[in-house]
């Protein structure tokens, strides 16, 4: 009887103590997955923080407001009054003449020259469009905002450091100074920077903007959804409803997993040997962009819409078979219906991973400076991921947080996209 519930207590021992090490490796998991969780928080609001503490600036510009007399002498020297005389007007007199009357003590050329490096290239360009939308403002004086050198906006926002050597900077003293002369007559204001949305790219970070990217990259994201969509979807409707299971669909099967896997740079390779070298397209057009992202996402629009189709319930299938259905009429009107959601967000998240990919967009030419927005598929144009490789580059302080904004663009792009994955996944979800 003893040795019986030695035996016994034994027993209850080691039940216990696997019981112990079972619940102590539950703990130990649990704390990994939390731990987990917790570092990939922090490192995504690290990311986050980095981003926008840097990219913020951007949305801000500094402006400068002048009363500049456009003198009819000066916009039409020879008197004809020709579209040409306004396009080729010293447009930089006039606004020099309105900022000498603001700084009287600009003595000789040398401060007169450091005076008009306060001012943006692109001050003239300004008038100049007005003046050519309404040619009755010649010979009057009107009021312009105009934008400020990227390196006068760069020591407004802080990161000037005026306690270095002038050797050190590209603002001088005599700049700062004349700055805070034209800041006390409230000449100088800080605006919402509207050009960061309505511009193309610029080699001056004042006059840069996102709006030919933005233009671009919808383009291609259009032509890869067109195309890829319905090729996508009706091949995995035939492997995974009709076709044979053979060596055959075995090998494509093999195949399109790999593509899947495939570096991105390859199908730019592809591209610009297909569709530019041997097919002519124009280099830099959203249209070769579309076609190249196209044959990218192909293969994961494919994956994602057989697991949407696996998904469905073989009794949907039995029941529409049993009550005389065709197999045809069975995958188009009973199977597919079930399965669209998840075939448009696996198409919805493939086309958001493209639009993040910019190696394939440089091996076929859209990594050229394009400072027009395009209007058409064939125009060149850039893309937000190839805009934020190409400012990121440049050696301009202004461009740092130009490029933040621009991820800041393309991320609130991604966040829509998913948006909408989710907004269709729920409204042609039909529950059984």
């Amino acid at each position: 009887m003893n040795n019986i519930n030695r035996a016994d207590l034994n027993v209850t021992k080691l039940i216990e103590r696997s019981l112990e090490k079972r619940n102590q490796k539950e703990r130990y998991f649990r704390i990994y997955g939390i731990s987990s969780l917790v570092i990939a928080v922090v490192f995504l609001l690290t990311f986050f923080a980095s981003i926008i503490s840097t990219g913020y600036q951007a949305f801000i510009k500094t402006d400068i407001e002048l009363e500049v007399f456009l003198d009819s002498e000066v916009i039409y020297p020879n008197g004809t009054k020709t579209e040409e005389d306004l396009f080729f007007a010293d447009y930089d007199s006039l606004i020099f003449t309105s900022l000498k009357e603001h700084l009287p003590e600009l003595k000789n050329r040398k401060e007169r020259r450091q005076a008009r490096l306060i001012l943006s290239s692109g001050a003239s360009y300004k008038i100049q469009n007005k003046i050519i939308k309404d040619k009755s403002l010649v010979g009057q004086t009107v009021s312009f905002i105009l934008p400020l050198d990227d390196e006068v906006d760069m020591y407004l926002k802080g990161y000037v450091d005026t306690e270095s050597s002038e050797n050190s900077r590209k603002i001088t003293d005599f700049q700062i100074a004349l700055v805070e002369n034209l800041i006390e007559k409230d000449l100088i204001h800080r605006n919402f920077n509207t050009t960061l949305f309505v511009s193309g790219d610029s080699r001056e970070p004042e006059l840069a903007g996102i709006l030919g990217a933005l233009v671009g990259s919808f383009m291609m994201l259009t032509i890869t959804f067109i195309i890829s969509f319905p090729l996508a979807v009706s091949a995995a409707i035939y492997l995974e409803e009709f076709a044979k299971k053979n060596i055959w669909t075995d090998f494509l099967e093999v195949n399109i997993n790999n593509l899947a896997a495939v570096p991105s740079i390859i199908y730019g390779l592809l591209g610009l040997a297909i569709f530019i070298n041997f097919f002519g397209f124009p280099r830099s057009a959203p249209i070769v962009g579309g076609l190249v992202l196209s044959l990218m996402t192909f293969p994961v629009v494919i994956i994602a819409s057989r697991a949407a189709l696996k998904s469905v319930p073989p009794s949907i299938r039995d029941a529409a078979l049993g009550l005389g259905a065709s197999k045809i009429q069975t995958t188009l009107h009973h199977v597919v219906p079930l399965a669209l959601p998840g075939m448009l967000t696996g198409s919805i998240v493939g086309m958001a991973r493209a639009l993040g990919e910019s190696a394939p967009l440089i091996m076929i030419g859209m990594v050229a400076f394009v400072v027009d927005i395009p209007t058409s598929i064939t125009e060149p144009s850039a893309a937000l991921p190839v805009q934020v490789f190409l400012w990121s580059d440049a050696p301009e302080r202004g461009f740092a947080e130009k490029t933040s904004a621009a991820i800041m663009a393309l991320l609130v792009f991604l966040l829509l996209m998913n948006s909408l994955a989710i907004w269709l996944r729920n409204k042609f979800q039909i529950k059984w």
